[in-house]
């Protein structure tokens, strides 16, 4: 018996009117597409899970292309739950943005949870034009109240204009490689995050270098990009920091 297999997309283009077209809209399965209204020359997207998942064996996967011109911002409408299934196999989500020179994405989804017992690997890539520009951010809470989390293992890569900017992944839960819970990983919390921000005046004006609360700082990337990492006790503790971030970058 296999898992699910289901993959949703989405491609924004410019309408020709200083607005946004999405000509591909495609939901797949437990992935649904809903278009919500848009501010200004942006068009907005919500995911919305239409059934429990990743369940062990499950393969989902969700594809953004923004065009040239084109502005697209894609939240969700709740949390992602990794959960454990029938199948013993570990469930992935692969999630696949490219986005062309002049072309913008904010990629803004609710946090991912990893239940006890489940075991996901998460794989987000990102694609970027030289002149493109993005705002990401990525939340993980281990474990629902009360209980151990499962086993997760992410791995986030960003290019740009064909250089690697970011490629880093972390690996928790039982099963995880030793001292992913220690002082210098995530010293106990139960929360984490982080949020990448590419924009072409970086290249002239790198972000500074900062601490943003107890546990989380801003560096400058390799590139015309900026990364914020973040733990927290909890999910709501870990998302007030990432939303000061935003705050750093005029972007709230």
């Amino acid at each position: 018996m296999s898992g699910v297999r289901a993959v949703a997309r989405i491609r924004a283009t410019g309408d020709g009117r200083g607005g946004t077209a999405l000509p591909v809209l495609e939901s797949d399965g437990p992935l649904a597409l809903r278009r919500t209204r848009g501010r200004g020359s942006e068009a907005r997207v919500v995911l919305v899970g239409a059934m429990s998942g990743p369940l062990g064996g499950d393969r989902f996967g969700v594809e953004a292309d923004v065009e040239s011109g084109a502005r697209l911002h894609v939240g969700s409408a709740a949390a992602t739950i990794a959960l454990p299934g029938q199948v013993k196999d570990a469930a992935h989500y692969d999630v696949r943005l490219r986005v062309a020179d002049r072309g913008e994405l904010h990629w803004l989804p609710e946090p991912l949870i990893s239940a006890n017992g489940s075991d996901l690997y998460v794989t987000t890539r990102a694609d970027l034009a030289p002149d493109a520009r993005l705002v990401l951010r990525e939340e993980q809470v281990l474990g629902r109240v009360g209980e151990e989390p499962g086993r997760l293992t992410s791995r986030f890569v960003v290019r740009v204009g064909g250089r690697v900017v970011l490629d880093q992944e972390l690996a928790c839960g039982p099963g995880a490689p030793g001292g992913w819970d220690g002082p210098a990983v995530l010293a106990g919390h139960r929360a984490l995050g982080q949020l990448v921000v590419v924009r072409p005046d970086f290249n002239d004006s790198p972000a500074a270098a900062r601490v943003l609360g107890e546990h989380a700082s801003l560096v400058p990337l390799a590139g015309p990009a900026a990364l914020v990492t973040a733990v927290a006790p909890d999910g709501l503790r870990l998302r007030r920091v990432l939303d000061e971030a935003l705050a750093v970058f005029d972007l709230r």
